[in-house]
């Protein structure tokens, strides 16, 4: 397994492997690597000749205040992960090598940035969507995979692939699990063992809108109510929006008639968690 620090040392590494007629898949990380992203390690090393995984904790979609400098970095854990699991190539570079001076360039895609988490957040897809772009240019994957956990995120990086006409086909991959229905996240960490215990409440949350709309509910204020019940019933939760959209801009709807993304980001003390699934309601499969 090759480790490339720098920009220049990897696009080497890419040409080598396109000359010999290789295809190139790309998982862009942050690290903290868990469950979920060698989900989607293995399917890049299944679909494609050579598996490229980015390892780099992107200063720009950080706000002030948020959890930058505590944010995981395990690279010798993630670099085992990544050698055990058949990657050919680690791309870890450090803030100078992505952010060499000022940066004045920015990537943003509108409206799909504006709800969820860019509400509360609305630097952060900026910062997202720029960064992504630059790995593409420097990695050229033929196929990139993301998780369906950061739905919003996949949302916004397909539009931009389509609107910039990059040559990448984007894969979306499903959420990976804990036994008790906690989606995996490199932030899960973060919580206390009382905290751990009743962040499921985003899970039961999001099954009992999807038993409710399955039954036949088309009213998502409704449904938003039923399921701010459930995690209000978490002492430690509080929540930053509980949310059912469009599953193309993700624009708010009020009548559930067609398939709907199911979204809500619920913070346990200092730490912030997402989860969503894509449900279809009856009416929209006849």
């Amino acid at each position: 397994m090759i480790v490339a620090k720098t920009i220049a040392q990897t696009r080497q590494h890419i040409v080598g492997a396109r000359a010999v007629g290789k295809t190139i898949g790309c998982v862009p990380t942050m690290g903290g690597l868990h469950a979920g992203h060698l989900s989607l390690i293995r399917r890049c090393r299944q679909e494609c000749d050579f598996a490229v995984v980015t390892l780099f904790v992107n200063p720009t979609q950080f706000a002030p205040g948020e959890d930058l400098d505590n944010y995981p970095r395990s690279f010798e854990a993630d670099a085992k992960m990544c050698r055990e699991i058949g990657v050919d190539l680690i791309f870890a570079p450090d803030n100078r090598q992505m952010y060499p001076g000022e940066n004045l360039t920015w990537v943003n895609v509108e409206k799909i940035s504006s709800g969820l988490c860019g509400a509360s957040r609305p630097h952060h897809f900026r910062g997202v969507c720029t960064v992504v772009a630059k790995l593409f240019h420097i990695v050229t994957p033929d196929i990139a995979y993301f998780g369906q956990k950061d739905a919003q995120q996949l949302s916004l990086i397909r539009r931009m692939v389509a609107d910039l006409n990059f040559s990448v086909e984007i894969r979306s991959c499903p959420t990976v699990r804990d036994k008790d229905g906690l989606a995996l996240s490199s932030r899960n960490q973060y919580l206390t063992a009382q905290e751990r215990q009743q962040a499921v409440c985003l899970y039961r949350a999001l099954n009992h809108a999807r038993e409710i709309i399955a039954s036949g509910a088309q009213n998502a204020a409704a449904v938003i109510a039923a399921m701010t019940e459930i995690v209000e019933q978490s002492s430690h939760a509080r929540i930053d929006y509980i949310s059912i959209v469009d599953n193309e801009l993700l624009q708010p709807v009020e009548l559930i008639n067609r398939p709907v993304l199911v979204a809500l980001a619920i913070h346990f003390g200092s730490t912030r968690l997402i989860d969503n699934i894509v449900v279809e309601p009856p009416a929209a499969k006849r």
